[in-house]
């Protein structure tokens, strides 16, 4: 392993849900992308000095696909003999 790298010391980085789509902002890929670019210029800036491990929390991507079954839930079922 490269001994710059070793003497690194190593840090962790959070990236949660909330860091790719804030509170208020549509659910559109474009403003997580921009959410993105946001996050990882920030954190070229940390791995300059550290070896960084990112790691994802999923926050309210999550969320919103429970909130998603918990709807599904109260759906009617199609009835068998609808179809027949």
């Amino acid at each position: 392993m490269d001994e710059k790298v070793m003497k690194k010391q190593t840090i962790v980085v959070a990236l949660g849900g909330n860091a790719l789509l804030k509170r208020g902002e549509p659910l559109e890929a474009e403003v997580q992308r921009h959410n993105i670019e946001v996050a990882v210029n920030t954190i070229s800036k940390i791995a300059e000095q550290y070896n960084v491990v990112l790691v994802h929390g999923n926050g309210p991507q999550v969320g919103l696909l429970a909130l998603q079954g918990l709807e599904y839930k109260k759906v009617n079922p199609y009835p068998r003999c609808a179809g027949q």
